[in-house]
């Protein structure tokens, strides 16, 4: 990277998002909003079909089923106010699972980045190996790299969870309970197989909605590591050219001092 700027000043302070007040409005508004479709599905609660546990605890699974896309079926709606209903309620869902999934991850990578770059500044024999292969001192991020694969690890522990509770709780075989968890984390859904204990129907309204996200979540890393990637090639490409001092200031585009 070529720096304009004066040494003494080369680095710009990290901007702050409000990243932590983002999550804890986007889970009071989720609460809600899950809380009113529980309390409308118990009202209407005849008017689904399908195998049933415990009312609330069904009407909880169908809302987070629902919301996350991933409709297994075992729970439908079959008039027309359940109907419409569905429709409402996985529409305005979607955006609650993007402010949910923009906050979390901003406050998470938030946290891990403050802790690295504190780990660095206090600890200068390190101070090299953590730059190169943790995190970009300069940008003030962890690198996309690292990123990608906490995303990916994630995922990996979603589905091993999700093994394990459809073996022990649901009563599936193995090969079963790693079907209907990649099924279930990927929100394909056939609907051949669904949670049809009242425990396991608990368990799931919880792990659909965090491996929904952190699914989604790798996927915008993925991208971006190719986006990355790409602009790395570009940059390689044009710093190997012979610039004059008027080029590498009209490369400025955006007046930080950089290039």
């Amino acid at each position: 990277m070529a720096v304009l700027m004066d040494a003494i000043n080369p680095s710009i302070p990290k901007p702050k998002f409000g990243s932590e007040s983002i999550v804890r409005q986007a889970c009071i508004l989720l609460i809600l909003y899950l809380s009113l479709g529980v309390v409308i599905y118990w009202f209407n609660r005849h008017h689904f079909v399908g195998p049933k546990t415990n009312p609330v605890v069904d009407a909880l699974y169908f809302c987070i089923v629902t919301m996350c896309t991933i409709g297994f079926g075992d729970i439908t709606p079959n008039s027309n106010a359940t109907k419409l209903f569905s429709i409402l309620f996985v529409l305005v869902g979607f955006g609650f699972i993007d402010i949910l999934l923009s906050g979390m991850v901003s406050y998470v990578l938030d946290l891990q980045e403050n802790y690295l770059l504190k780990t660095v500044q206090h600890d200068g024999d390190k101070r090299d190996l953590a730059t190169s292969y943790i995190i970009d001192v300069k940008k003030g991020r962890m690198r996309i790299r690292l990123k990608v694969g906490l995303a990916l690890g994630v995922v990996v522990l979603c589905i091993g969870i999700g093994v394990g509770v459809m073996h022990f709780v649901e009563h599936l075989e193995w090969l079963d309970s790693f079907y209907l968890s990649v099924m279930s984390v990927t929100t394909v859904g056939y609907g051949d197989r669904a949670f049809k204990t009242m425990p396991g129907r608990l368990f799931a309204a919880i792990w659909l909605l965090v491996s929904t996200v952190a699914v989604a979540r790798a996927f915008l890393y993925l991208a971006e590591a190719r986006v990355d990637k790409r602009h790395r090639r570009m940059a390689k490409w044009v710093l190997g050219q012979d610039m004059t001092v008027s080029q590498f200031l009209a490369a400025d585009i955006d007046n930080n001092g950089y290039v």
